[in-house]
C-alpha cells in the first residue's frame, strides 16, 4: 500500500460515497474503486459494505480508520518537522557542563534557548572538564561548558570560545570568622578543600599556584569533585576553600565569601567539535555569543 491509498480509504471512509470522494479527489471514479479494492486485497478483508444504495464501512474498516487517520496526519506533517530541523528549532542539545558553570554562565543560557527554542529537547550532563573532553570529541555532546586545560591547548579537533573570567574568593566557615578576623595572609595558612588533581587540573594548578606565590604551600584536607560538596565541607568546619566567585550565588548556611587580595582568575569557556553541524547546536552557538 502506499499514502495514495489510505487517502482514497478516508476519503470515501468521510463520505460513504465513490463518486462524491472521487470528485474530491480530483479523480474519475473506476480507478478510486480499484485502489480500494486493491488495498482490501492487500488487508485481506473488506473495508466497506457496498449496495446500489449505500456504502458502509465493515467493523474492521471503522478501526482501521482510527489507525489510519493519525497516520496521514503524521505523514503530513514531515516536511514541516523536517524544516524545524534544519532550521534548528526541534531536535535535541546535548550539553555538558562543569558544576561551577551552574552558578555563573549556565542558568542565563539555558532560560535563553529554551525560550527561543521550546521544541528542543535540552540533555544536560554534569562532569569535570577531563570527562567533557573525550566525550565531546566522540560525539557523546554537542556542546560543554569547560574549564580550559591551563598547560596545553585543547585538541585541535575542538573549538573553544571563553565565556567568563572571573576571580576565585575563600569560602569560610562562618564559626571560623566569628571567632576572629582572617586576614588574606592568614587565609593560606588554613587546612583547604579542593578538586583532585586527576579530574581538574587547572583549577587544581590555579588554586595550589595562589600558594605557592606567596612562599606557602597548601595543607588539603578534603578533595571532592563536585562545587556543592565542597561548600557542604566547608559549611561543617572541615577546612576553607578558594571557588569562583560566582559561587556565593549559592548560598549554605555556615559558610562566608571573603574576596582575596591579588586573585586568581578562573576562565570558563565552551567547547565543540569543529565538524558537528548539528542545526540546533549552530543556534545555540549563535547564541552564546551574544552572552
Amino acid at each position: 500500500m502506499d499514502i495514495r491509498q489510505l487517502r482514497h480509504f478516508v476519503m470515501v471512509a468521510e463520505t460513504l460515497h465513490f463518486g462524491q470522494a472521487a470528485e474530491r479527489l480530483h479523480m474519475t471514479q473506476p480507478p478510486l474503486s480499484q485502489s480500494i479494492l486493491m488495498l482490501e486485497r492487500e488487508l485481506g478483508a473488506p473495508l466497506f459494505a457496498r449496495t446500489k444504495r449505500r456504502v458502509a464501512l465493515t467493523p474492521f474498516g471503522a478501526q482501521w480508520l482510527e489507525q489510519v487517520r493519525p497516520a496521514i496526519a503524521a505523514i503530513d506533517a514531515l516536511p514541516d518537522a523536517a524544516r524545524q530541523l534544519r532550521e534548528g528549532r526541534a531536535g535535541h542539545l546535548a550539553l555538558s557542563f562543569v558544576s561551577t558553570a551552574d552558578y555563573s554562565v549556565l542558568p542565563a543560557l539555558v532560560r535563553r534557548y529554551a525560550a527561543l527554542f521550546p521544541q528542543v529537547e535540552i540533555r544536560l550532563t554534569e562532569a569535570t572538564s577531563d570527562v567533557q573532553i573525550p566525550a565531546l570529541l566522540a560525539g557523546q555532546a554537542h556542546a560543554g561548558i569547560l574549564i580550559p586545560p591551563a598547560d596545553a591547548p585543547l585538541p585541535p579537533d575542538l573549538c573553544y570560545r571563553r565565556l567568563i573570567r572571573e576571580p576565585l574568593v575563600a569560602a569560610l566557615p562562618e564559626q571560623w570568622v566569628e571567632a576572629g578576623a582572617i586576614d588574606a595572609a592568614a587565609i593560606v595558612s588554613l587546612p583547604l578543600i579542593l578538586f583532585p588533581r586527576a579530574v581538574a587540573p587547572a583549577f587544581h594548578d590555579l588554586v595550589t599556584g595562589y600558594y605557592a606565590v606567596r612562599g606557602a604551600q597548601a595543607n588539603i584536607v578534603q578533595q571532592a569533585i563536585q562545587m556543592q560538596t565542597i561548600i557542604s565541607l566547608v559549611s561543617a568546619g572541615l577546612g576553607i576553600a578558594l571557588v569562583p566567585a560566582s559561587l556565593r550565588n549559592l548560598a549554605r548556611a555556615g559558610v562566608v565569601y571573603a574576596d582575596l587580595g591579588d586573585p586568581p582568575m578562573l576562565e570558563t569557556g565552551l567547547a565543540w567539535r569543529r565538524e558537528d553541524e548539528t542545526p540546533t547546536l549552530r543556534q545555540f552557538l549563535e547564541l552564546a555569543q551574544g552572552a
